[in-house]
């Protein structure tokens, strides 16, 4: 290898960490576009980096989409997230994403792989229906714990 000449694969680096970064947007709960005024850059610059084709994306563009998904994060109580994803809201750590399957892209959001998927199909119900969704998950979980509710009684805290 000649000077100047590098093994590392940054086209590779640039598809992981735009999937880790869809990933964390999907889970907040985020559309690209509400990302994108979040940090103050377009809703192109967002689709390019989670696409893996920001190769030439400026570093500031790429800091204020992470410093946005940090910001968002920040909000999420920290026992849902896992230790690594905990220990990502340093800007450091964020900014060089391992590759393959060993780094971050590779490991679950939450502690508990299960309730990243629950968070993602409540945040895909419309807001005026997410009741009904709880409604049908706390049902479910009633009956699956061998203590439902019958109809017309109370469950507990009910008052």
């Amino acid at each position: 290898m000649t000077q100047g000449q590098s093994s590392f694969d940054w086209k590779e680096w640039m598809r992981a960490f735009g999937r880790q970064e869809r990933r964390v947007r999907e889970f907040l709960g985020l559309s690209q576009d509400q990302l994108a005024r979040l940090a103050g850059v377009s809703q192109g610059a967002v689709s390019r980096l989670e696409g893996g084709r920001g190769l030439a994306t400026p570093m500031l563009v790429i800091l204020k989409i992470n410093l946005a998904i940090s910001r968002a994060l920040r909000e999420v109580d920290p026992a849902l997230l896992n230790d690594e994803l905990r220990q990502a809201l340093e800007v450091e750590n964020r900014i060089s994403p391992r590759v393959g399957d060993v780094g971050i892209d590779a490991l679950p959001l939450t502690k508990d792989p299960v309730l990243e998927q629950l968070v993602l199909l409540y945040r895909n119900v419309p807001e005026r229906r997410r009741d009904t969704f709880l409604s049908v998950v706390r049902a479910a979980a009633d009956a699956l714990s061998g203590n439902p509710t019958k109809a017309g009684e109370k469950s507990p805290g009910d008052g």
